[in-house]
């Protein structure tokens, strides 16, 4: 008994227990509503399903929540502009691919020249909400909060106003499949950013310095630690992922939607991180807590979808699993139950 005891409790003491928890708790729910959930097909050569949908649509995702993840173990605060930062990358590449045109059936210009502007766009936007970070020391919402408004003006500005289409098969590769492979293209992108970000962390003393100045920013400095650079460089690389992110959103739609191109994913990066058991308050961070984070909620809201319930409604089931979902990784509640089984075995003593 004690054995069992004692296994159980290591099991629940591991950092990813709770967020892979969550994640498997979801997809079992649908073996008792939605036993079709798990069906996987081919079409067009393509695998095709509701499993296959959330892998796949939680790409962006996954992509947003491993710049995040460094935002907030560095600065301990979020990044709220990164979905405005997708579309203003996404209106920077259409409008190189187009030369300005609201729709085009061939690039006016080279492709790798619009790929490098949307990323350098996106790098440029993490740069500036980094100086107002780490140099102005800026509460991290107030300053992304700029972004955040003004970022699709922004793009709307860059497209004119309008919906820029690129309607030629080569751009839609990277938000779609490439011919002959059945795995969408956007895992691939969401797989190669997670295992460099992985190695950057893991080989250099990246990791390690992003963990320290989260931890105390005053004592890393005297350690020698350049805090505010560690900061900024973390909002760049956010800048990073946001720009990679909204070329493969722009991609899916062969387009550049200023209005709808990473609409309220900030929401969900934010959330995918405090799933992935992230504090956060900043300091030691799991990356792969956060992409586990970022699956959970694609689950759930492809799951509520395979449900039928409305669009509109989803986001209110959303948030009630959310919350109980943090409440259940607070410290205080732990405390607070803990305390709760003292007393209750302290009064059986009494008795």
């Amino acid at each position: 008994m004690n054995k069992g005891k004692a296994f159980m409790k290591r099991l629940t003491g591991y950092r990813l227990f709770l967020p892979l928890f969550c994640l498997v708790l979801v997809l079992f729910s649908n073996l008792i509503k939605t036993p079709s959930f798990f069906e996987v097909t081919i079409k067009n050569g393509v695998l095709y399903g509701y499993i296959i949908d959330v892998i796949n649509r939680a790409s962006d995702l996954v992509i947003l929540a491993v710049g995040m993840t460094l935002v907030v173990a560095a600065s301990g605060g979020t990044d709220i502009s990164v979905g405005a930062v997708m579309s203003v990358a996404g209106a920077v590449c259409c409008f190189i691919l187009s030369g300005g045109q609201q729709s085009v059936n061939e690039f006016v210009n080279p492709y790798i020249l619009g790929v490098l502007a949307a990323i350098l766009a996106g790098i440029l936007c993490g740069c500036f909400n980094g100086f107002l970070v780490a140099k102005l020391k800026i509460q991290p919402m107030v300053a992304t909060l700029i972004l955040f408004t003004a970022g699709r003006g922004i793009a709307q500005l860059i497209t004119k106003g309008q919906i820029t289409y690129i309607r030629v098969e080569s751009y839609k590769m990277l938000g779609s499949s490439i011919p002959g492979i059945p795995i969408p293209t956007p895992v691939f992108v969401a797989l190669i950013v997670v295992l460099l970000t992985y190695v950057l962390l893991k080989k250099t003393t990246l990791g390690l310095y992003i963990q320290t100045v989260g931890i105390n920013a005053k004592a890393s400095k005297l350690m020698g630690i350049k805090s505010a650079m560690i900061i900024f460089l973390s909002y760049v690389f956010c800048g990073l992922c946001a720009g990679i992110s909204g070329l493969v959103a722009s991609s899916r739609i062969y387009s550049a939607d200023a209005n709808n191109i990473g609409l309220n994913l900030e929401l969900d990066a934010i959330l995918a991180v405090a799933l992935g058991g992230n504090s956060l308050a900043g300091g030691k961070f799991s990356l792969l807590g956060s992409v586990i984070g970022a699956y959970t909620i694609q689950a759930l809201s492809t799951t509520l979808y395979a449900m039928g319930v409305s669009p509109d409604q989803i986001p209110v089931y959303k948030a009630v699993v959310v919350v109980v979902i943090v409440a259940l990784q607070s410290t205080e509640l732990k405390r607070m139950v803990s305390k709760l089984q003292m007393n209750v075995k302290s009064g059986k003593k009494v008795a």
